[in-house]
């Protein structure tokens, strides 16, 4: 708080205003140390990742799965189906039609490179509509 002199009668009275002049030094010392921290705390991993293009599609009434199980083999609904059989496989369960959402389920054993060769070859016959599957994990209270 600030007091001034009175200089007629000689008794102290406030002054109601505001000293802005530590409050700007404080905002600047603060704003350089946030200057100097923030890049500090960004991480920057370098990882090699697959090309991969998905679009968010609404889901079909009866879905069309394809699964990558742990020994790498591929199924069609039920039927285990080969790699040079995949689109044949395919354009059966869909009736041909392209525009078909794939619903993708993949072992959790599974490398990632696996996954998106599976997705190259989904994109190479066509489906370019690919959803991958996974498991909720429930929260805790």
């Amino acid at each position: 708080m600030a007091a001034t002199l009175n200089q007629g009668n000689g008794d102290l009275s406030e002054v109601h205003e505001i000293n802005v002049t530590p409050f700007i030094d404080v905002i600047l010392v603060l704003l350089i140390i946030f200057m100097v921290a923030a890049p500090l705390a960004t991480v920057d991993i370098a990882v090699d990742l697959p090309a991969s293009n998905a679009q968010p599609q609404p889901r079909p009434d009866k879905p069309v799965y394809l699964t990558v199980k742990p020994d790498l083999s591929l199924s069609v609904g039920n039927e285990t189906v080969g790699r040079s059989t995949l689109p044949g496989a395919l354009d059966a369960s869909t009736n041909g039609q392209k525009d078909t959402r794939i619903f993708l389920r993949a072992d959790k054993l599974v490398p990632y490179g696996e996954v998106m060769q599976v997705m190259n070859m989904l994109r190479a016959a066509g489906y370019l509509k690919v959803a991958l599957v996974g498991m909720e994990q429930a929260s805790s209270p």
